[in-house]
């Protein structure tokens, strides 16, 4: 415990020569020399004010902020270990990630949306899946991993069949995968946020994640678009 600050007094010269027949409190001057704590409440020492609420941020001026790269893989790390421990097998676990990454890009795409229709005099909404599939390789990958997607194939035999390739998944740089559950992909969460940006612009699909490693890029993962047949139909009468 901190001990009190000495508190000092002052006698008067007349005091000091009659001290030995005259009592300290009948004939002495004393002041006293106020301690350290009540100096500084003296002063008014200016208290910390308030944390500002991030719900009383401007949208708008976050769009450029970043958030810390170990942060996200860390939270993202105990996700896995979480929901890995509550389910039954591989297929369980990647639909549970994909669940969550799809509540993610409904926010997303709406965070997107508003900001487009807030900058812009004539905010344009894309009703075309290829124009679509350009912003998700682009704005959306920026919006979520900080930069775009690598590249956008179309499948040679289905043409219902579209894939976007990145060849350094940020989520999956720091989790190692055990050998018996080899088949893993963790980025069934950025399928899940695809799926839900597609569904929101009115484009329905089956969007998969699958390891389609190189030996150059060991993590490089393929996220599988296969769209409704009603986008197709739809596609056909657009053009």
């Amino acid at each position: 415990m901190q001990q009190p600050h000495a508190r000092f007094s002052v006698l008067s010269g007349s005091s000091l020569s009659s001290a030995e027949h005259l009592s300290p409190t009948a004939s002495s001057a004393r002041f006293s020399l106020p301690s350290a704590t009540s100096i500084n409440t003296a002063l008014g020492t200016p208290k910390p004010g308030p944390r500002p609420n991030i719900y009383d941020r401007n949208l708008n001026k976050t769009r450029t902020s970043e958030v810390s790269a170990s942060a996200f893989a860390f939270l993202f790390s105990e996700v896995v270990q979480y929901t890995q421990k509550r389910v039954s097998g591989i297929n369980d676990l990647e639909r549970r990630l994909n669940t969550l990454g799809y509540r993610v890009g409904t926010r997303v795409l709406e965070l997107m949306v508003w900001r487009a229709e807030s900058s812009s005099k004539t905010p344009k909404r894309e009703i075309r899946f290829l124009p679509a599939l350009m912003s998700i390789h682009t704005q959306v990958w920026r919006a979520v991993f900080g930069r775009p997607a690598d590249a956008i194939e179309k499948s040679v035999e289905n043409e219902d069949e579209y894939m976007i390739i990145d060849n350094d998944p940020p989520i999956e740089r720091h989790i190692s995968v055990p050998k018996d559950m080899n088949q893993l992909s963790c980025s069934s969460f950025t399928a899940g946020v695809v799926e839900a940006v597609l569904d929101g612009l009115g484009l329905p699909a089956r969007v998969t994640a699958h390891h389609t490693p190189t030996q150059q890029f060991p993590l490089r993962t393929t996220i599988l678009i296969k769209l409704d047949k009603s986008v197709l139909e739809r596609e056909e009468i657009l053009k």
